[in-house]
């Protein structure tokens, strides 16, 4: 039998109890697993002023699969998580943040405290288009009745106004599945009143990291 290479980054906190638990059933399915063991997080920021040292993502390049632990995420200050780059952010008072913010007050002729921090937030039609086909394919694969995109359209009109549009279009290339779309404040409602209504959710990061806490906590 084939051995796979996976790396193994056991995070921090109960990340290493949590991995070493997966990492046994995972074994016990008979699949032979190469690990490759690499240490992220908080107790690497000392070492490598990062809390992601380049060797660890060159290793997940490599075997093209990583099984990773929670990984802390301090809370308003300190390293931006390593999970996903769910936006750009600019601290407030930097040179980048003021001049970003002097020309958005110019552009949208809005005016911007100048002592506000500042995040941007990018949604492409080509990053929307693969997320939203993935949700369709992996429903046909897993059998699946329905598709709902989450959103804030309501109100960030040319960000998730764009995830909406381009999910609308790809739900017309796969009317096998059933699809809507909920905003998400209100999504969160449903999931509390009726979570049988729903199936298979595809949702931006931010929403979600939100909506899958609110699903455990259920």
């Amino acid at each position: 039998m084939a051995r796979h290479e996976v790396t193994l980054v056991p995070g921090d906190g109960v990340g290493p109890e949590i991995c070493d638990a997966t990492v046994r059933v995972l074994e016990a399915t008979g699949v032979d697993f190469d690990w490759d063991v690499q240490q992220a997080g908080e107790n690497v920021m000392s070492k490598y002023g990062t809390p992601l040292p380049e060797h660890v993502l060159e290793s997940i390049r490599r075997t093209r699969v990583a099984l990773k632990g929670p990984i802390t995420t301090p809370v308003g200050t300190g390293f931006r998580s390593v999970n996903v780059a769910a936006g750009i952010e600019f601290e407030k008072g930097t040179p980048e943040c003021r001049n970003l913010l002097e020309e958005i007050s110019t552009l949208s002729r809005k005016r911007i405290r100048p002592d506000s921090g500042l995040s941007i937030k990018p949604i492409s039609v080509s990053g929307s288009e693969r997320i939203v086909q993935f949700a369709f394919d992996y429903a046909r694969q897993y059998g699946r009745r329905k598709v709902t995109l989450v959103h804030k359209a309501n109100i960030m009109k040319h960000t998730d106004g764009l995830f909406l549009a381009v999910g609308r279009e790809v739900a017309q290339r796969n009317t096998d599945i059933d699809f809507e779309d909920r905003i998400v404040d209100n999504m969160c409602m449903q999931l509390v009143l009726r979570p049988q209504e729903y199936d298979l959710l595809c949702c931006p990061n931010l929403y979600g990291d939100i909506i899958s806490d609110l699903g455990a906590g259920m």
